[in-house]
């Protein structure tokens, strides 16, 4: 009975982790999408409110009106135009107490995450952590700089340690380049590899499979 029980919850799992994951979604757009139609009817005619309200009802026009959205702003601020207005909205934002704080740091992040040239999370590496013996995957995030890099000789990076299962916690490691092993394996594998606690084995570069680890698996 234990044995058909966990084989029947390993069977419905992962679809049902991956509906809650998509109900969120779908729940926090549509959210969004609510707020934008009362905000469009304290701006627009009397006459043109029944219409919102008959959108509300339409399935999945929120998220085809936030990606038309998504899209739109992303042509907006790719021209020069654009990039004046969001320079604009950058003083503005600055000059605000406490919210400038929170913005400033929240666009450094996203800028350098997701920064086509940048290297953030662009490598996973092999790191001994918590002490020496014992090592874990981490992703580099770049290199130190500032104040913290005139304190240090030689070649170091910046590494994140996720903890597992859960990524999105981890721990800020400053090493040595030399104490660091590049890995072959991608981020997302690295990512499946510290969300499944090791179970989910990468492959080896160039598709093959790691028949030393699943040997080991197998008994």
């Amino acid at each position: 009975m234990k044995r058909y029980l966990i084989a029947g919850l390993l069977a419905w799992l992962p679809l049902a982790i991956t509906v809650w994951i998509v109900t969120w979604l779908v729940g926090t757009m549509d959210g969004l999408f609510l707020w934008l139609l009362q905000a469009a009817q304290a701006v627009l005619p009397e006459s043109l409110r029944p219409l919102l309200q008959r959108l509300t009802g339409v399935p999945f026009l929120s998220i085809l009106v936030l990606a038309l959205l998504m899209m739109a702003t992303g042509v907006f601020v790719t021209n020069i135009f654009g990039q004046w207005w969001l320079r604009q909205w950058d003083k503005l934002m600055h000059r605000i107490p406490i919210v400038k704080s929170i913005y400033s740091s929240v666009k450094q992040v996203s800028d350098t995450l997701f920064s086509s040239s940048g290297n953030a999370f662009r490598e996973a590496v092999l790191v001994e952590y918590p002490r020496d013996g014992a090592w874990t995957i981490a992703f580099v995030t770049g290199k130190p700089g500032g104040e913290v890099a005139e304190h240090l000789d030689g070649d170091w990076v910046s590494v994140y340690v996720p903890t597992t299962p859960n990524p999105t916690s981890g721990f800020f490691l400053m090493m040595p380049r030399n104490d660091v092993v590049s890995l072959g394996m991608s981020v997302d594998q690295a990512l499946k590899y510290v969300i499944s606690m090791g179970v989910v084995v990468p492959s080896l570069p160039g598709g093959r499979p790691n028949l030393a680890v699943a040997r080991n698996q197998t008994g």
